[in-house]
């Protein structure tokens, strides 16, 4: 009876809409110290807020997850939530590989107020393709709010199969995935196999945002949303809509942004541009170090060129 129960109410959960559009992958301020700056963070996710944005994803490579400790996650998930007042919905990443960690940090989101929470495949210990499954759907079973699937090979070593991930969207607690290969029929093939699912497929890549938006995916996952989340938003929005013209030249003219967001190793792109902005001091936490001259002046130009400084 009580297991009938809680099936139903996790069935339930994969009705709770998301929203098609752009999320932001939002970086993490850091004082000269290392420590979290607390008031940069409040600023950066009332800019998101305020903006045509969908969403707020913190926690992400994007966010130096890894190297922050757990009371540090915990404390920025719950300034996030504070901030976005219900206005934004927040889903952060867990960022773990062992299975009881990720389940035990997933309630622990959901608890602090948490919409959704995104899981990278876990890292380094290169599961088997049935293992990794087995690793979302024990994930999923246990996650008080619904999961988002997050695949990017190269930061994890291993790879959701499009066969693997619309295996996995059947499941009713499982409601979208954020891919990071650059591949379009990757996407596209995703995107077929789980055209008769209730489940969204985005690209984590500014790159392909509008590309994947436009042949029938959700949306995107984006860097580029630190710095121009009204732009990233209308930019979906338009291809969702069908206004691929307006969409199109959104994403021309943004588009050597979309590239320097990703220079060297992000988020070091993204984090020189808000620091030229003057909303971060731009400080990275080691071993990451912070983006050299050269590409700097790059960025430098490119968002001046786009009104940004």
């Amino acid at each position: 009876m009580l297991d009938t129960f809680i099936y139903n109410l996790v069935l339930c959960k994969k009705n709770k809409s998301m929203k098609k559009g752009a999320y932001t992958l939002l970086i993490t301020p850091f004082n000269k110290d290392y420590s979290l700056d607390e008031d940069a963070l409040r600023i950066l996710v009332r800019r998101q807020v305020e903006s045509d944005i969908a969403g707020i994803a913190p926690l992400g490579v994007t966010g130096e997850n890894t190297l922050m400790s757990n009371d540090e996650v915990y404390r920025l998930v719950k300034i996030v939530v504070e901030e976005a007042k219900g206005k934004k919905p927040v889903m952060p990443d867990l960022c773990l590989s062992s299975t009881p960690a990720s389940i035990n940090r997933a309630k622990a989101y959901a608890d602090l107020g948490a919409d959704y929470v995104v899981s990278y495949s876990p890292s380094m210990v290169l599961p088997t393709p049935t293992a990794l499954v087995k690793y979302y759907i024990e994930l999923a079973d246990a996650c008080p709010v619904p999961l988002i699937l997050h695949s990017s090979k190269g930061r994890t070593g291993v790879e959701l199969s499009p066969e693997m991930t619309a295996e996995l969207a059947k499941h009713p607690n499982i409601i979208a995935t954020k891919d990071g290969k650059k591949e379009i029929d990757h996407l596209a093939k995703i995107i077929y196999l789980t055209r008769n699912d209730d489940f969204l497929v985005f690209t984590g890549k500014d790159t392909t945002a509008y590309p994947t938006a436009a042949f029938g995916g959700a949306g995107s996952f984006t860097v580029a949303g630190n710095l121009i989340p009204d732009v990233m938003g209308k930019m979906i929005n338009f291809a969702i809509e069908g206004n691929h013209a307006e969409a199109m030249r959104l994403h021309n003219e943004y588009y050597p942004l979309f590239e320097a967001c990703r220079f060297e190793t992000n988020p070091m792109g993204a984090k020189k541009a808000l620091e030229l902005m003057g909303l971060i001091k731009g400080v990275l936490r080691p071993p990451l170090t912070p983006l050299s001259k050269a590409k700097s002046d790059i960025m430098e130009n490119i968002i001046r060129e786009r009104g940004l400084i």
